[in-house]
Order: structure tokens, then C-alpha cells, then sequence
């Protein structure tokens, strides 16, 4: 096994050149797939309807494909998924990755064709692969195997070869036969429906096995890396899996978890940060200690973006590579080999860097706070949060904050609905902390706190355990890729979520 992973380790190395490629030439990488994508697809019924052939440059690209979102694309989804051919993309689409839907009880359906499949989700897996390996020349990653913590999938109706779930699970259904040599557990369990069963039957298939790395959403790892502890009585997860090396994570913020994750394991591992998601592989941290990641730009994707101002407009103007400036927020446009035209994902980014393109996830564009002018998106809750857990040494499991609206006696405010896992000895000093902390990265919030006149103090309530999980499991989505949405401008979900805390 040494001489395997001795080899495999080289293997993986070699795509670094071509890594060193994209980051030196980005604009001609880009521009390379825009052609390609529009020469793969003029014969579609969308590549007819917008006359592709004759699209000669990325103006004439903008100028004649408007900006989409799911309502747009969702006709063709439907009869894709009855099985029509060469809609959105030539050939045949039998994959589909079901959204975790968290303002509504609607799913959105993304397609996922062979291509993304094999030039962009499995290659971002071995980059993934590569980038650690070549960043750690030691690694014994591939002497023992892989944990990937998924979802499920299950067949659609309507259509005999028509098949949704999580994108882990599309991932893990397609996976070829040798990487079940590095992965556990069986891929029977890997893809179960029902979520608890599938937790306690991971924990045990997976006790005996020498597992060297981990990968999978923070909050649902956490919970599968408890329940390892629960069923051996061990009191680290290195007493389990002394070799484990590595966590790659996505999704969500991993800060506000980083130190249980610390405790809980036992010693200092390799954390490295993934953005992955249903409509695309976009980044993966390419530097062990900085935390931004690498904007991946040979993976069948063309990336735009829109300013924030230009969000709200019917007709947005995109920026292209080349435009972006450091520290701005942009929502990302993508048009993909998987069928996606010019699609709005929902996320918001901020370049750190120029050369290389490197990125950091600042939020969601539906999911933010400004009832009052204050502009408090996901980054600024995140690293605020992280603040002030690590300054009164307290430990969250989930959170989510809302307005509390102007009356006519007092100011608005914001309420934090938080359950810990360890909580603060003092909740007016978890708060106090928590608004100078916003006040530092955020200057809109700051203003609007002055004198209290805008904004008051935020309110903290401290919630019983497992009240979010409990509302995942009421909405039917636990697991895979879910998560409870951080900030929203109105209370509906914070108000659904207090009720859940007050039931017995």
C-alpha cells in the first residue's frame, strides 16, 4: 500500500501544470469554453432559439441570451425529464440534482450531464485530490480510504431512466469500479433514503475501517463524527481513525465549527475548503493556510458576474473576468456543459485575488439582512459569529437571524436564534461581543447601530438541542447537501423554528 499511494500521490501531482495553465492565461481559458460550449450546442432547441451558429463574440453572447433563473429553465427540465432529447444540451439528460430548497417547499431539479459529470464534478474531485497531495508531500491519504458523507437518490417518476437526488449521491452512483477500493461505506448504505438509519449504519460499517479522509457538510459531519464517538466510547475520533489526515468541506462556513472540529478529532488535521455545488465544481483552496479558494476555469464553465446593483434590473450587465474588482460583491452567472445558459446559482462571491482568480462564498442572494439599510450578509454573520464563540469560549451547532421590525415605541434589531453546543456563561456578553464584531467588518450595520436610533442591540435566544435538526427532519431534509438558511429579511423561518424549540 505504500508503493500505491507512493504512485497515486505522483499521478495526482501531474495535474498541477495544467492547474498553472488556467491561472496564467484565465481570459484565454475562458474564452476557449465559451466557443466550445456554444459549438457543442447550436443544433439544441436552445442553441436554435438563440441562433448560436452565428454568435461571433461575447457581446453578441449577452446581447441575445438573456439572464436566467429556474423559473426560466424550468419547462426544459420537465420534459428533459421525460425523457426529450437535445433541449438544453445535445443528447440525452437522466441525472438531475435535487436543490435543498430552503425558502420554500419547492425543489428545484439542475441537470447533470455526462459532460458535467466527467468535466466538472469528478474532475474537481481529483484537483481536490491533487492540490492536497502536491501541498502535502507526505500524504498517506491513499494508504487507508475515503468517507464521503452524501445524500440519497431515488428513481423519478415519469420516466423510466430518469433519476434525482442529492448531487453526492449522483456522484457516488457514477463513480467507476475502482474507487470503490478507496471509499467506504458500500455504496448500498452510501445512497439509503432515510437519513437517521443511514448515520448509524455509516458509524458502524466504518469503525474497523483505517480512514484517512473525510469530506462532506460541517454540520452533518459533526453529527456523523458524534455518533462514531457514541457507538465505540472513544473519547476522540483519532482513538477510531488514527490515520485520518484530511477533511474536505463545503457548503457551508466551516469557522464557526472549526474548533469543535478540533476537539472532537483530537489533534491538528488538514482542513481544505470546497465549493461545490448542484449547478457546478467552482473552487477548491489551493493554499493550506489562507482560506479563499481558487476559481477553477477549465471545468466546462463560463463565469459572469453581476454587481449588486444591477441585480434587481431586468436586464443586469455582466462583468466578465477581466472587469471584477477585489472585495466587491458579485452574484455568479455560469453557462455550462450541463445545459445551464447564462444561470443565475443564487450565490454571492468576492475576489481576494486577481491573478490567480481566488474567491471567497459571501452569502446568498435571497439570503441576507437589510430591513434597515444594513446590508448583513452570510460572510459578515459567519465571521462575527466565529468572534464571538472563540471570545467567550462557546461552541454553536446552527443559527439563523431575522429582523425585528420598526414599531412606533422602539427601534428594529435583529433576533439570533442560536443553539449551542456549548453555550456562553453570559448572553449579553455573547451579544455585545457578537455587535462589535459586526460593526468591524460591516459599515452600513455600523451606522445604522449609532445611538441605537436604526438598530438595537441584537437579541440572542439560546434554543434547546437538536431544534434544528428537528426542523430539517419536519421539512424532510436531513442530511446531504441541506442546511437551515443563515439570515432571511423576513421571520417566517425563524418563527417556524421557535415553535419547534418550545415543543416538548
Amino acid at each position: 500500500m505504500p508503493i500505491l499511494n507512493s504512485l497515486l500521490s505522483w499521478v495526482m501531482k501531474k495535474r498541477i501544470h495544467q492547474i498553472g495553465l488556467f491561472m496564467k492565461y484565465p481570459s484565454e481559458v475562458q474564452d476557449e469554453w465559451l466557443d466550445r460550449l456554444l459549438a457543442s450546442s447550436f443544433k439544441t432547441e436552445w442553441g436554435r432559439k438563440y441562433d448560436y451558429k452565428s454568435i461571433r463574440s461575447l457581446r453578441e453572447y449577452k446581447e441575445r441570451v438573456p439572464v436566467q433563473d429556474y423559473e426560466d429553465i424550468k419547462p426544459y427540465v420537465k420534459r428533459l425529464q421525460k425523457g426529450e432529447e437535445d433541449l438544453l444540451w445535445p443528447g440525452e439528460t437522466i441525472w438531475f440534482a435535487k436543490s435543498s430548497g430552503t425558502t420554500n417547499d419547492k425543489s428545484k431539479f439542475i441537470p447533470v450531464t455526462k459532460e458535467a459529470l466527467e468535466e466538472c464534478h469528478f474532475k474537481g474531485g481529483k484537483d481536490m485530490l491533487s492540490i492536497y497531495c502536491n501541498n502535502t508531500p507526505d500524504t498517506q491519504i491513499f494508504n487507508g480510504k475515503g468517507l464521503m458523507l452524501g445524500g440519497s437518490s431515488q428513481l423519478l417518476p415519469g420516466h423510466r431512466d430518469s433519476y434525482s437526488g442529492d448531487l453526492s449521491s449522483i456522484i457516488i452512483n457514477n463513480l467507476p469500479f475502482w474507487a470503490d477500493l478507496f471509499k467506504t461505506p458500500d455504496t448500498s448504505i452510501s445512497l439509503m433514503h432515510n437519513w437517521e438509519e443511514k448515520l448509524d449504519k455509516i458509524a458502524h460499517s466504518t469503525l474497523n475501517e483505517d480512514v484517512t479522509n473525510i469530506a462532506g457538510v460541517p454540520s452533518w459531519m459533526l453529527k456523523m463524527l458524534h455518533k462514531i464517538l457514541e457507538f465505540t466510547d472513544a473519547k476522540t475520533v483519532m482513538d477510531v481513525w488514527p490515520n485520518l489526515e484530511v477533511y474536505f468541506h463545503g457548503a457551508v462556513n466551516f469557522e464557526p465549527y472549526r474548533l469543535q472540529y478540533d476537539e472532537i478529532i483530537g489533534k491538528k488535521i488538514n482542513y481544505l475548503e470546497l465549493y461545490n455545488a448542484s449547478e457546478g465544481f467552482f473552487g477548491i483552496q489551493d493554499q493550506s493556510r489562507v482560506s479563499e479558494m481558487l476559481l477553477m476555469l477549465d471545468y466546462g464553465i463560463y463565469y459572469e458576474f453581476i454587481p449588486m446593483n444591477e441585480l434587481d434590473r431586468d436586464h443586469p450587465n455582466t462583468l466578465s473576468l477581466e472587469e471584477v474588482e477585489i472585495g466587491k460583491n458579485y452574484a455568479m452567472v455560469i453557462s455550462t456543459n450541463a445545459g445551464l445558459w447564462r444561470y443565475k446559482i443564487g450565490d454571492t462571491i468576492q475576489f481576494t485575488s486577481l491573478s490567480p482568480f481566488r474567491i471567497i462564498v459571501s452569502g446568498r442572494t435571497k439570503h441576507f439582512i437589510n430591513a434597515f439599510g444594513e446590508e448583513v450578509i452570510i460572510d459578515n454573520a459567519d465571521r462575527s459569529i466565529s468572534i464571538a464563540c472563540e471570545r467567550t469560549n462557546s461552541r454553536i451547532s446552527d443559527y439563523t437571524a431575522a429582523p425585528i421590525y420598526l414599531t412606533n415605541k422602539s427601534a428594529g434589531g435583529h433576533e439570533w436564534l442560536i443553539e449551542f453546543e456549548k453555550e456562553p456563561e453570559n448572553l449579553e456578553n455573547f451579544a455585545q461581543i457578537l455587535d462589535e464584531a459586526l460593526k468591524s467588518v460591516n459599515s452600513d450595520y455600523e451606522a445604522k447601530r449609532t445611538g441605537d436610533i436604526a438598530l438595537k442591540m441584537p437579541v440572542i435566544q439560546s434554543v434547546k438541542r437538536n431544534t434544528f435538526y428537528n426542523w430539517l427532519k419536519h421539512k424532510n431534509r436531513l442530511g446531504g447537501q441541506n442546511k437551515v438558511p443563515r439570515l432571511s429579511n423576513e421571520r417566517k423561518i425563524l418563527e417556524e423554528l421557535k415553535s419547534f424549540a418550545c415543543e416538548e
